[in-house]
């Protein structure tokens, strides 16, 4: 039997609400520019042009009321709080309705970007993984399932930073709604339990610093606490 030259690392585990078993996570995906404020009117709007897909490592997920060590090499960190999707089962090419059955539930997340490194990587048509993948880089709340909560559609989304509004939106303002933005990720790959996708973010915008405590809430799914310490102390 072949053996392995160091101990594999463990998948981050997230914790289900109500349950004691816990979310393995197996792949991160996650969607830019989903949110519009004409999205939230009657009959909808969605951009012609559909939202674009990266992904982060697993390792890159943290649990609720957790420490994130401020990254090196950026000068501005921000935060962007979005609804996550937990994926249960696998999906591949699927319509709207498969997406949505393959829905495990909801949870809080924030995406933590290193901007002045992603606009420099823009600039100069280069990829920006290094902005978005960081130690840490991607807490996430408790996971409530959609068998207890059904699948969200509208309710307030917002950041606060020390107390202060940083961001705020409502989730109905995404132009493609969580099924929808399941069955576009499943194009492409195919998801399979443990997956999880961050939807986007509302607007708003704020650099963080060493020592802010930051709260997010999603109406009708839950909150996540977040503290950033400095870069010594993770």
């Amino acid at each position: 039997m072949t053996s392995l030259i160091f101990p594999r690392a463990d998948s981050p585990a997230l914790a289900i609400a109500g349950r004691d078993s816990r979310f393995p996570v197996r792949h991160v995906f996650a969607v830019t520019r989903n949110y519009d404020a004409r999205a939230a009117a009657a009959g909808g709007f969605k951009s012609d042009e559909e939202p674009a897909i990266f992904t982060k490592q697993s390792t890159a997920v943290i649990g609720d009321h957790g420490r994130v060590a401020y990254p090196p090499a950026t000068n501005h960190l921000e935060p962007e709080l979005e609804l996550v999707i937990a994926i249960g089962k696998t999906v591949s090419g699927a319509d709207v309705e498969s997406a949505k059955a393959a829905i495990f539930g909801y949870a809080v997340g924030l995406d933590m970007t290193r901007r002045d490194l992603q606009r420099a990587a823009r600039a100069a048509g280069k990829p920006w993984d290094t902005a978005k993948w960081f130690e840490g880089c991607s807490p996430v709340s408790d996971i409530h399932r959609a068998s207890d909560i059904g699948h969200p559609t509208r309710g307030a989304i917002y950041l606060e930073v020390n107390g202060a509004r940083a961001q705020n939106g409502d989730i109905a303002q995404m132009m493609w709604t969580a099924p929808e933005v399941v069955a576009l990720v499943s194009r492409y790959v195919t998801l399979a339990a443990g997956d999880i996708i961050f939807t986007g973010t509302p607007a708003g915008e704020i650099i963080v610093k060493a020592g802010d405590r930051l709260h997010g809430v999603i109406e009708g799914i839950g909150t996540l606490d977040l503290t950033i310490g400095d870069a010594a102390s993770a």
